[in-house]
């Protein structure tokens, strides 16, 4: 008897299973089951939402480490683990000018969860350099060409949000060093072409004999939330930081995976 208890309690434990895979609710989020061959590998990724936007096949030689350096992958993990660290950071950092500085200041040196700066920090100077090595690993090996320029353009869009992470970013901890050096950035979008009052074309956007771009109305208008750098300032980047760019992001993110994937998936040797 003691012989035939693992085995009944086995068989209890599969007809348990068997009767979780054939609920409704299970196969209403997995569509099919393990993989097997070629055909239901297929179907698993295609009918799988987070699987979906990969191919569900593609060349031996793409994947190798020594041509695609692993640069996109990384760069998405980064992605998320400043996502997950940002939002721990926010639990006690407030943006205003009385308390920014401070909360950096207690979250660097009492918090517990204080690493979570550190790692907030360095990773997205991490994550700067692995989308600078991404673009270059994608320019040298020309998968920047037909039929992949559409997707090369969404890059380009990433690299530019990726900077202005980081560039917004740079103010919140509200001391000397961020404020000149947000001072100095604001400072170059006056010179934006069109959208800066000091660029080139701007003098051309007129109402009649009213200009639609001046300092009061301009790209570092946009960015500094008044003509001085103040505590709108902090909250206009701590807006845009937190919120707004990371959801552009996003949404190109979505847009450059499904490119990948109805591209043929990673770009390899001819």
């Amino acid at each position: 008897m003691a012989e035939k208890t693992p085995v009944k309690a086995k068989s209890a434990l599969a007809q348990a299973w068997a009767m979780v895979t054939d609920s409704q609710i299970w196969t209403s989020l997995i569509r099919h089951g393990y993989p097997e061959d070629a055909r239901t590998r297929s179907l698993a990724v295609l009918t799988n939402v987070f699987l979906h936007l990969h191919p569900a096949k593609m060349r031996k030689s793409g994947l190798r480490m020594r041509y695609t350096w692993c640069m996109g992958g990384l760069s998405f993990f980064l992605f998320l683990s400043l996502t997950v660290t940002g939002l721990l950071l926010m639990f006690y950092y407030r943006p205003t000018a009385e308390y920014a500085f401070s909360d950096i200041v207690y979250l660097r040196e009492d918090i517990p969860l204080g690493i979570m700066r550190e790692l907030h920090r360095w990773g997205a100077h991490a994550m700067v350099i692995t989308v600078w090595l991404h673009m270059m690993r994608v320019f040298l090996t020309g998968s920047y060409k037909p039929p992949r320029e559409f997707n090369w353009g969404i890059g380009v869009l990433l690299l530019v949000l990726t900077l202005l992470l980081s560039f917004t970013g740079y103010l919140l901890p509200w001391d000397q060093l961020a404020i000149w050096a947000i001072t100095v950035g604001t400072n170059m979008a006056r010179a934006t072409p069109v959208v800066g009052y000091e660029g080139p074309l701007a003098q051309l956007l007129k109402l009649g004999d009213i200009a639609l771009v001046h300092a009061g109305a301009d790209a570092r208008y946009f960015l500094t939330a008044g003509r001085l750098i103040g505590a709108q300032t902090l909250l206009r980047f701590y807006v845009l930081h937190c919120v707004g760019i990371p959801l552009a992001a996003t949404v190109l993110m979505a847009v450059h995976f499904w490119r990948v994937r109805k591209d043929g998936g990673i770009s390899g040797p001819m």
